[in-house]
Protein backbone atom coordinates (compact mmCIF):
# COMPACT_ATOMS: atom_id res chain seq x y z
CA UNK A 1 0.00 0.00 0.00
CA UNK A 2 1.47 3.53 -0.87
CA UNK A 3 1.80 5.85 2.09
CA UNK A 4 -0.63 8.02 2.82
CA UNK A 5 -1.42 11.39 4.59
CA UNK A 6 -2.55 9.67 7.95
CA UNK A 7 -5.77 11.96 8.50
CA UNK A 8 -7.45 10.86 4.93
CA UNK A 9 -5.95 7.36 5.46
CA UNK A 10 -9.16 4.93 6.03
CA UNK A 11 -8.81 3.51 9.79
CA UNK A 12 -9.35 -0.04 8.74
CA UNK A 13 -5.73 0.59 6.70
CA UNK A 14 -4.40 2.66 9.84
CA UNK A 15 -5.20 -0.40 11.22
CA UNK A 16 -3.50 -3.19 9.21
CA UNK A 17 -0.55 -1.12 9.31
CA UNK A 18 -0.08 -1.24 12.96
CA UNK A 19 -0.72 -4.86 12.42
CA UNK A 20 1.92 -5.43 10.23
CA UNK A 21 4.84 -3.48 12.25
CA UNK A 22 4.43 -6.59 14.50
CA UNK A 23 7.11 -8.76 14.22
CA UNK A 24 5.75 -12.27 14.11
CA UNK A 25 8.30 -13.32 11.16
CA UNK A 26 10.35 -16.38 11.68
CA UNK A 27 12.84 -18.03 12.98
CA UNK A 28 11.77 -16.32 16.10
CA UNK A 29 8.21 -14.89 16.61
CA UNK A 30 6.93 -12.88 19.11
CA UNK A 31 2.92 -13.69 19.15
CA UNK A 32 2.53 -11.67 22.58
CA UNK A 33 2.16 -8.59 21.04
CA UNK A 34 0.07 -10.09 17.93
CA UNK A 35 -2.26 -11.60 20.46
CA UNK A 36 -2.42 -8.19 22.58
CA UNK A 37 -3.08 -6.23 19.57
CA UNK A 38 -6.48 -8.49 18.67
CA UNK A 39 -7.70 -8.63 22.75
CA UNK A 40 -7.59 -4.51 22.51
CA UNK A 41 -9.90 -4.30 19.47
CA UNK A 42 -12.07 -6.77 20.48
CA UNK A 43 -12.37 -4.96 23.97
CA UNK A 44 -13.18 -1.50 21.36
CA UNK A 45 -15.78 -3.11 19.55
CA UNK A 46 -17.52 -4.31 22.74
CA UNK A 47 -16.41 -7.96 22.02
CA UNK A 48 -16.09 -10.66 25.22
CA UNK A 49 -12.41 -12.24 24.62
CA UNK A 50 -10.78 -15.28 25.21
CA UNK A 51 -6.68 -16.57 25.00
CA UNK A 52 -6.38 -20.13 24.37
CA UNK A 53 -3.32 -22.12 24.03
CA UNK A 54 -4.10 -24.81 22.11
CA UNK A 55 -0.36 -26.19 21.82
CA UNK A 56 2.92 -24.26 23.50
CA UNK A 57 3.47 -21.67 21.06
CA UNK A 58 0.24 -21.25 19.48
CA UNK A 59 -2.56 -19.22 20.94
CA UNK A 60 -5.56 -18.47 19.54
CA UNK A 61 -7.68 -15.69 20.12
CA UNK A 62 -11.79 -16.18 20.35
CA UNK A 63 -13.87 -13.42 20.17
CA UNK A 64 -18.00 -14.16 20.20
CA UNK A 65 -19.81 -12.57 17.36
CA UNK A 66 -23.87 -12.75 18.17
CA UNK A 67 -25.65 -14.00 15.13
CA UNK A 68 -29.73 -13.84 13.81
CA UNK A 69 -30.40 -16.89 15.60
CA UNK A 70 -29.49 -18.14 19.29
CA UNK A 71 -26.33 -19.81 17.24
CA UNK A 72 -23.31 -17.78 18.29
CA UNK A 73 -20.42 -17.77 15.53
CA UNK A 74 -16.83 -17.01 17.35
CA UNK A 75 -13.81 -15.91 15.52
CA UNK A 76 -10.90 -17.43 16.37
CA UNK A 77 -7.96 -15.09 15.47
CA UNK A 78 -4.76 -17.44 15.55
CA UNK A 79 -1.45 -15.29 15.98
CA UNK A 80 -0.06 -15.72 12.66
CA UNK A 81 -2.62 -14.10 10.86
CA UNK A 82 -5.02 -16.44 9.90
CA UNK A 83 -8.11 -15.52 10.94
CA UNK A 84 -10.85 -18.40 11.16
CA UNK A 85 -15.00 -17.33 11.69
CA UNK A 86 -16.35 -20.70 13.62
CA UNK A 87 -20.04 -21.00 14.03
CA UNK A 88 -21.66 -23.00 16.57
CA UNK A 89 -24.38 -23.46 19.25
CA UNK A 90 -22.95 -22.86 22.59
CA UNK A 91 -19.42 -21.55 23.56
CA UNK A 92 -19.29 -23.50 26.45
CA UNK A 93 -18.44 -26.77 23.79
CA UNK A 94 -15.43 -27.43 21.49
CA UNK A 95 -15.02 -23.83 19.59
CA UNK A 96 -14.12 -25.90 16.13
CA UNK A 97 -17.55 -27.22 16.01
CA UNK A 98 -19.54 -26.69 12.60
CA UNK A 99 -17.54 -24.90 10.30
CA UNK A 100 -14.56 -23.43 9.12
CA UNK A 101 -13.43 -20.39 6.83
CA UNK A 102 -10.04 -20.36 6.78
CA UNK A 103 -7.03 -19.05 4.64
CA UNK A 104 -7.46 -18.91 0.54
CA UNK A 105 -5.30 -17.60 -2.12
CA UNK A 106 -5.36 -14.27 -4.37
CA UNK A 107 -6.79 -14.49 -8.09
CA UNK A 108 -5.38 -12.07 -10.78
CA UNK A 109 -8.87 -12.17 -12.46
CA UNK A 110 -12.43 -11.03 -11.68
CA UNK A 111 -13.22 -13.81 -9.91
CA UNK A 112 -12.55 -15.19 -6.04
CA UNK A 113 -11.22 -18.76 -5.42
CA UNK A 114 -12.73 -20.33 -2.77
CA UNK A 115 -11.28 -23.53 -1.65
CA UNK A 116 -12.90 -26.97 -0.87
CA UNK A 117 -9.96 -29.51 -0.32
CA UNK A 118 -6.24 -29.47 -0.43
CA UNK A 119 -3.19 -31.75 -1.25
CA UNK A 120 -1.96 -34.59 0.78
CA UNK A 121 1.52 -32.71 2.52
CA UNK A 122 4.32 -35.36 2.30
CA UNK A 123 7.94 -34.41 3.12
CA UNK A 124 10.68 -37.58 2.31
CA UNK A 125 13.96 -37.89 2.79
CA UNK A 126 15.36 -40.49 0.15
CA UNK A 127 19.06 -42.10 1.81
CA UNK A 128 21.41 -43.84 -0.12
CA UNK A 129 23.97 -45.73 1.07
CA UNK A 130 27.11 -47.35 -0.77
CA UNK A 131 31.00 -47.89 -1.12
CA UNK A 132 33.36 -44.87 -0.07
CA UNK A 133 36.76 -44.16 -1.32
CA UNK A 134 38.86 -41.59 -2.25
CA UNK A 135 37.54 -39.01 -4.69
CA UNK A 136 40.24 -40.54 -7.57
CA UNK A 137 39.14 -43.59 -7.96
CA UNK A 138 36.20 -45.56 -10.19
CA UNK A 139 34.25 -46.72 -7.38
CA UNK A 140 31.46 -48.93 -7.85
CA UNK A 141 28.15 -48.97 -6.18
CA UNK A 142 28.40 -45.71 -4.74
CA UNK A 143 25.63 -43.71 -2.85
CA UNK A 144 25.39 -41.14 -5.44
CA UNK A 145 24.53 -43.43 -8.19
CA UNK A 146 22.06 -45.00 -6.57
CA UNK A 147 20.44 -41.56 -4.77
CA UNK A 148 21.05 -40.24 -8.80
CA UNK A 149 18.27 -42.96 -9.71
CA UNK A 150 15.84 -42.11 -7.15
CA UNK A 151 15.85 -38.56 -7.99
CA UNK A 152 15.46 -38.98 -11.72
CA UNK A 153 12.56 -41.55 -11.21
CA UNK A 154 10.67 -38.70 -8.85
CA UNK A 155 11.82 -35.78 -11.23
CA UNK A 156 10.46 -38.13 -13.94
CA UNK A 157 6.89 -38.50 -12.31
CA UNK A 158 7.14 -34.44 -11.62
CA UNK A 159 7.30 -33.72 -15.22
CA UNK A 160 4.58 -36.14 -15.98
CA UNK A 161 2.01 -34.24 -13.43
CA UNK A 162 3.22 -31.30 -15.32
CA UNK A 163 2.29 -32.38 -18.69
CA UNK A 164 -1.28 -33.48 -17.64
CA UNK A 165 -2.21 -30.26 -16.10
CA UNK A 166 -0.83 -27.99 -18.74
CA UNK A 167 -2.59 -30.34 -21.04
CA UNK A 168 -5.41 -30.22 -19.42
CA UNK A 169 -7.14 -27.03 -19.25
CA UNK A 170 -10.21 -27.81 -17.38
CA UNK A 171 -7.14 -29.25 -14.62
CA UNK A 172 -6.20 -26.40 -11.58
CA UNK A 173 -2.91 -26.78 -9.76
CA UNK A 174 -4.42 -28.59 -6.86
CA UNK A 175 -5.85 -31.69 -9.03
CA UNK A 176 -2.46 -32.65 -9.93
CA UNK A 177 0.20 -34.14 -7.75
CA UNK A 178 3.31 -31.31 -7.31
CA UNK A 179 6.71 -32.72 -6.57
CA UNK A 180 10.11 -30.97 -5.56
CA UNK A 181 13.16 -31.53 -4.58
CA UNK A 182 14.33 -29.03 -1.81
CA UNK A 183 17.48 -30.66 -0.05
CA UNK A 184 20.84 -32.67 -0.73
CA UNK A 185 23.07 -33.91 1.66
CA UNK A 186 26.14 -35.90 2.10
CA UNK A 187 30.03 -35.48 1.93
CA UNK A 188 32.54 -34.07 4.35
CA UNK A 189 35.53 -33.56 2.01
CA UNK A 190 35.84 -32.98 -2.06
CA UNK A 191 38.20 -35.53 -2.04
CA UNK A 192 36.28 -37.92 -0.32
CA UNK A 193 33.42 -40.14 -1.54
CA UNK A 194 30.76 -40.16 0.69
CA UNK A 195 29.05 -43.82 2.05
CA UNK A 196 25.67 -42.03 2.08
CA UNK A 197 24.06 -39.05 0.55
CA UNK A 198 20.49 -37.96 0.83
CA UNK A 199 17.76 -35.89 -0.96
CA UNK A 200 14.48 -34.64 0.43
CA UNK A 201 10.94 -34.00 -1.54
CA UNK A 202 8.26 -31.97 -0.64
CA UNK A 203 5.15 -34.09 -2.03
CA UNK A 204 1.85 -32.45 -2.33
CA UNK A 205 -0.84 -35.20 -2.90
CA UNK A 206 -3.80 -34.43 -4.99
CA UNK A 207 -7.03 -35.66 -2.86
CA UNK A 208 -8.11 -38.31 -5.65
CA UNK A 209 -4.26 -39.99 -5.18
CA UNK A 210 -4.83 -43.61 -3.52
CA UNK A 211 -2.44 -42.53 -0.70
CA UNK A 212 -1.15 -46.28 0.30
CA UNK A 213 -0.30 -47.27 -3.69
CA UNK A 214 1.78 -44.00 -3.73
CA UNK A 215 3.08 -45.11 -0.86
CA UNK A 216 4.11 -48.63 -2.44
CA UNK A 217 5.47 -46.19 -5.86
CA UNK A 218 8.70 -45.13 -3.10
CA UNK A 219 9.43 -47.76 -2.10
CA UNK A 220 9.49 -49.41 -5.67
CA UNK A 221 11.68 -46.31 -6.97
CA UNK A 222 14.06 -47.15 -3.76
CA UNK A 223 14.13 -51.08 -4.87
CA UNK A 224 14.96 -49.89 -8.55
CA UNK A 225 17.84 -47.85 -7.60
CA UNK A 226 19.59 -50.72 -5.64
CA UNK A 227 20.49 -51.76 -2.68
CA UNK A 228 21.01 -49.40 0.53
CA UNK A 229 18.16 -47.07 -0.60
CA UNK A 230 15.70 -46.40 1.91
CA UNK A 231 13.02 -43.66 2.64
CA UNK A 232 11.52 -42.14 5.58
CA UNK A 233 8.64 -39.52 6.19
CA UNK A 234 9.09 -36.07 7.97
CA UNK A 235 5.80 -35.28 7.64
CA UNK A 236 3.00 -37.07 6.13
CA UNK A 237 -0.90 -36.45 6.11
CA UNK A 238 -3.15 -39.54 5.55
CA UNK A 239 -6.59 -38.10 6.04
CA UNK A 240 -7.23 -36.00 2.68
CA UNK A 241 -11.18 -34.64 2.82
CA UNK A 242 -13.51 -32.96 0.69
CA UNK A 243 -15.77 -30.38 1.40
CA UNK A 244 -19.43 -30.72 -0.50
CA UNK A 245 -19.82 -27.96 -2.71
CA UNK A 246 -23.53 -28.44 -2.77
CA UNK A 247 -26.98 -27.04 -1.37
CA UNK A 248 -26.68 -30.66 0.50
CA UNK A 249 -23.84 -28.53 2.56
CA UNK A 250 -25.72 -25.88 4.86
CA UNK A 251 -22.61 -23.90 5.26
CA UNK A 252 -21.95 -23.88 1.78
CA UNK A 253 -25.44 -22.89 0.38
CA UNK A 254 -25.47 -19.70 2.52
CA UNK A 255 -21.70 -19.23 1.61
CA UNK A 256 -23.00 -19.71 -2.02
CA UNK A 257 -25.73 -17.23 -1.44
CA UNK A 258 -24.14 -14.77 -0.04
CA UNK A 259 -21.35 -14.51 -2.37
CA UNK A 260 -24.04 -14.25 -5.54
CA UNK A 261 -26.04 -11.56 -3.55
CA UNK A 262 -22.69 -9.91 -3.75
CA UNK A 263 -22.06 -10.22 -7.64
CA UNK A 264 -19.56 -12.31 -6.56
CA UNK A 265 -17.76 -14.53 -9.09
CA UNK A 266 -16.39 -17.69 -7.56
CA UNK A 267 -14.17 -20.26 -8.65
CA UNK A 268 -14.17 -23.27 -6.24
CA UNK A 269 -10.54 -25.21 -6.25
CA UNK A 270 -8.25 -27.67 -4.49
CA UNK A 271 -5.82 -25.79 -2.28
CA UNK A 272 -2.19 -26.60 -3.71
CA UNK A 273 -0.67 -26.57 -0.89
CA UNK A 274 -1.48 -27.35 3.32
CA UNK A 275 -3.78 -25.05 5.61
CA UNK A 276 -4.97 -25.54 8.99
CA UNK A 277 -8.76 -26.56 7.88
CA UNK A 278 -7.14 -30.29 6.70
CA UNK A 279 -7.22 -30.70 10.15
CA UNK A 280 -10.81 -29.62 10.79
CA UNK A 281 -11.85 -31.31 7.66
CA UNK A 282 -10.45 -35.11 9.16
CA UNK A 283 -12.48 -34.63 12.30
CA UNK A 284 -16.00 -34.48 10.05
CA UNK A 285 -15.68 -30.55 9.75
CA UNK A 286 -16.72 -28.52 6.92
CA UNK A 287 -13.96 -25.78 5.93
CA UNK A 288 -13.86 -23.81 3.08
CA UNK A 289 -10.81 -21.79 2.25
CA UNK A 290 -11.43 -18.06 0.85
CA UNK A 291 -9.58 -14.55 0.88
CA UNK A 292 -11.30 -12.35 -0.66
CA UNK A 293 -8.47 -10.86 -2.99
CA UNK A 294 -8.95 -10.54 -7.05
CA UNK A 295 -7.17 -8.93 -9.53
CA UNK A 296 -4.45 -9.63 -7.43
CA UNK A 297 -1.59 -11.83 -8.19
CA UNK A 298 -0.67 -14.64 -6.06
CA UNK A 299 2.73 -13.43 -4.30
CA UNK A 300 2.24 -15.54 -1.76
CA UNK A 301 5.73 -15.73 0.34
CA UNK A 302 7.05 -13.80 -2.61
CA UNK A 303 8.81 -10.85 -2.99
CA UNK A 304 7.28 -7.74 -2.74
CA UNK A 305 4.03 -9.56 -1.29
CA UNK A 306 1.26 -7.14 -1.54
CA UNK A 307 -2.36 -5.97 -1.37
CA UNK A 308 -3.85 -2.92 -3.16
CA UNK A 309 -5.62 -0.49 -0.75
CA UNK A 310 -8.98 -0.95 -2.55
CA UNK A 311 -8.96 -4.91 -2.71
CA UNK A 312 -8.26 -4.68 0.93
CA UNK A 313 -11.43 -2.82 1.96
CA UNK A 314 -13.89 -4.71 -0.59
CA UNK A 315 -12.79 -7.28 1.05
CA UNK A 316 -13.47 -6.30 4.58
CA UNK A 317 -16.96 -5.60 3.29
CA UNK A 318 -17.59 -9.03 1.84
CA UNK A 319 -16.14 -10.96 5.05
CA UNK A 320 -18.34 -8.60 7.36
CA UNK A 321 -21.45 -9.66 4.69
CA UNK A 322 -20.22 -13.41 4.66
CA UNK A 323 -20.02 -13.20 9.04
CA UNK A 324 -23.87 -11.92 8.80
CA UNK A 325 -24.97 -14.31 6.67
CA UNK A 326 -23.06 -17.78 8.08
CA UNK A 327 -24.37 -16.74 11.69
CA UNK A 328 -27.34 -17.00 10.80
CA UNK A 329 -27.18 -20.44 9.89
CA UNK A 330 -29.97 -22.77 11.79
CA UNK A 331 -28.05 -25.33 14.42
CA UNK A 332 -28.18 -28.92 12.56
CA UNK A 333 -29.70 -31.21 14.54
CA UNK A 334 -27.01 -32.93 15.58
CA UNK A 335 -25.49 -29.88 16.96
CA UNK A 336 -28.18 -29.62 19.21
Amino acid sequence: MASKDPESEHPSVTLFRQYLRILTVHPNPDYGPAVAFFEERAHQMGLSCQKVEVTPGYVVTVLTWPGTNPTLSSILLNSHMDVVPVFKEHWSHDPFEAFKDSEGLANPTDAFTVFYSERSLWWVRFTSSGKPGHGSRFIEDTAAEKLHKVVSSILAFREKERQRLQSNPHLKEGAVTCVNLTKLEGGVAYNVVPATMSASFDFRLAPDVDLQAFEKQLQSWCQAAGEGVTFEFVQRWMKPRVTPTDDANPWWAAFNRACKDMNLTLEPEIFPAATDSRYLRAVGIPALGFSPMNHTPVLLHDHDERLHETVFLRGIDIYTRLLSVLASVPALPNEN
